[in-house]
């Protein structure tokens, strides 16, 4: 067809607002050649709205555009972009009565555990995983975990392997991350309380099986241990209480081509339970300085693993992070895209009761000296709170309290973070006030989930809620159908009607979290090299650190920063 749609279908908006991206035609000429100076007639044919310019001529790219203000009449508006010689196209655009908002919505039933951990399977389906849900009296308990699928709102709960006395393993307080095949790696646990020994434990979870499967087990106990996946596929396990209840500094790597764990001979730093690690693009990994409770008198720094088990593990410091000791129950996220290499640290505290921070700061790992800067402050000082990636590349801060375990002094308030604007902005209240053992993590459709509070032990926070984003009630992309696998340095390819409209590919590593600690959460960019009306080509990176091989949610975002929902796809 001589007259096509470059830009600007597909968009939505509220009543008498302009919208904020033009509607763009190119005009070519029969033998493909770009038509010149060719009289294009914009015009609404149908719902409420008016263009300016009516009239205009293309350019020398062959191209004419004008801008459209909804009218005062919610609903589809239709335009019609007509030339004499060259034929016609129409765009379609949303009239919504009022601005998109979010919301929360409690539901109406409860998980069956106590949701210390939370897990998004590539099923689509949500892992919670408690063990005895810190509980000394539910050490025994055969089914310490729970899978929910959260369209049908039932829970099956697998149950838990045993160990050699024929006692349930306690998977309380482990550390986990993905094999590339979308299975999990849960490693480390609870051998006894009050003091805590930590459990040598190593297991998968088989997302599609929905049980799990036994594997050799660590060199050390873990409890709180940190848990990362490599860039070739490794697991990396580091920190936590050893099973004679001191702190483990002898880090150790899992490898599946053996079902092996191999540990360094020479300690580390006492890096504390918890530390907020980061696998970077050069294959090294960012300690960001927050973490359970104590620094231990360690701060921010780079870590580099060396291929001889028997070196030792180098380490860099990374200086500037404002409020370095409010690093306890703090939140940490690697901004998008990951390519970018910006890790963010969020709020955090002083001690386990502690008071919080708003402090936010932000380092930029690909610069030659990292340093930290700060960055925006958060409007509610929080500690025991957590940050989710969203797809149109915010990032989603719920839960917590401005002191320790405060009831008085949580907010059910959250608050939103722009990377490009440096800017917060507050959203919908909550409905529950969650704090230590609180979670979130992103569904596929875009959507939020919020589960926890284990205040004071005894008190167990079953309750669900889940977040919508404000463009969950917006005119959203599709994805029609999409790849399902792809290479390192492959091609993506999408097909959706909004084609011309999408600015950004998305492929985001589900989230394996608890108590604020997240490493394999990121966002990579997937840049587009070339689309028609109805399909794009997006190129995927080739650096396996950047992207560790696995199971990601693909998704696509248009020019009004709407995203769609998630596909998925696997990267090999």
């Amino acid at each position: 067809m001589p007259v096509t749609k470059v830009n600007g279908d597909n968009q939505s908006g509220t009543v008498g607002t302009t919208l904020s991206t033009r509607l763009v035609v190119r005009v070519n000429n029969n033998n493909g050649s770009l038509a010149r100076n060719v009289l294009v007639q914009f015009s609404v044919t149908s719902g409420s709205g008016s263009v300016n310019p009516a009239s205009v001529r293309t350019n020398s790219n062959g191209q004419a555009s004008t801008s459209l203000t909804l009218g005062t009449t919610p609903g589809t508006v239709t335009v019609r972009a007509r030339t004499q010689r060259h034929g016609s196209v129409t765009f379609t655009a949303t009239a919504n009565a009022t601005a998109a908002t979010d919301s929360w919505q409690l539901l109406p039933y409860s998980c069956p555990i106590n949701p210390i951990h939370g897990i998004l399977l590539r099923t689509g389906k949500v892992f919670f995983v408690a063990g005895s849900g810190n509980d000394p009296t539910k050490m025994g308990e055969t089914k310490g975990s729970a899978v929910w699928d959260v369209s049908a709102g039932t829970f099956f709960q697998p149950l838990t392997p045993v160990d050699d006395s024929g006692l349930p393993l306690d998977l309380f307080c482990g550390g986990h991350s993905f094999f590339s095949d979308g299975r999990l790696m849960f490693a480390g646990g609870t051998l006894q309380y009050d003091p805590f020994y930590g459990s040598p434990l190593a297991l998968a979870f088989d997302p599609i099986s929905e049980q799990w499967i036994e594997l050799t087990s660590m060199n050390s106990g873990r409890w709180y241990p940190t848990v990362v996946t490599l860039g070739d596929g490794r697991i990396f396990a580091l920190s936590g209480t050893d099973d004679n209840g001191l702190l483990d500094v002898y880090p150790e790597i899992y490898s599946s081509a053996t079902n092996s764990w191999t540990s360094f001979t020479q300690p580390t730093s006492p890096l504390d339970l918890y530390a907020h690690l980061f696998l970077m693009a050069n294959g090294k990994v960012f300690y960001s300085g927050g973490h359970f409770v104590y620094n231990n008198g360690v701060y921010p720094r780079i870590l580099t693993l060396p291929t001889d088990f028997t070196q030792p593990i180098t380490e860099q410091a990374v200086n500037g992070l404002q409020n370095a000791d409010y690093g306890g129950q703090a939140a940490s996220v690697m901004l998008p895209p990951a390519q970018d290499q910006k890790v963010m640290i969020i709020g955090g505290g002083n001690d386990f009761f502690g008071q919080a921070t708003n402090r936010v700061s932000i380092v930029d790992l690909k610069a030659a000296n990292p340093t930290y800067t700060s960055a925006a402050p958060l409007n509610y000082a929080r500690m025991h709170h957590n940050a989710v990636i969203l797809p149109d590349r915010t990032i989603f801060v719920c839960n917590g309290s401005a002191m320790g375990e405060s009831e008085t002094l949580a907010t059910r308030t959250p608050e939103i973070y722009n990377p490009a604007t440096n800017t917060w902005k507050l959203g919908t209240p909550s409905n529950i006030n969650r704090l230590y053992h609180a979670i979130a993590l992103l569904l596929p459709d875009g959507r939020v989930v919020a589960a926890g509070g284990n205040r004071d032990r005894a008190i167990e926070e079953r309750r669900l809620e889940i977040y919508s984003p404000a463009y969950m009630q917006m005119s959203r992309p599709v994805i029609q159908s999409a790849s399902q696998t792809v290479a390192y340095g492959g091609t993506i390819t999408i097909n959706t009607p909004q084609a011309a409209n999408i600015k950004w590919v998305n492929l985001i590593k589900p989230m394996a979290t608890t108590h604020g600690l997240e490493t394999d959460q990121r966002l990579v960019d997937a840049p587009i090299a070339s689309r028609t009306s109805t399909s794009l080509n997006a190129t995927v990176t080739t650096n396996r650190n950047i992207a560790t091989p696995g199971w990601y949610m693909l998704s696509i975002t248009d020019n009004n920063n709407v995203p769609s929902v998630a596909t998925w796809i696997q990267l090999t």
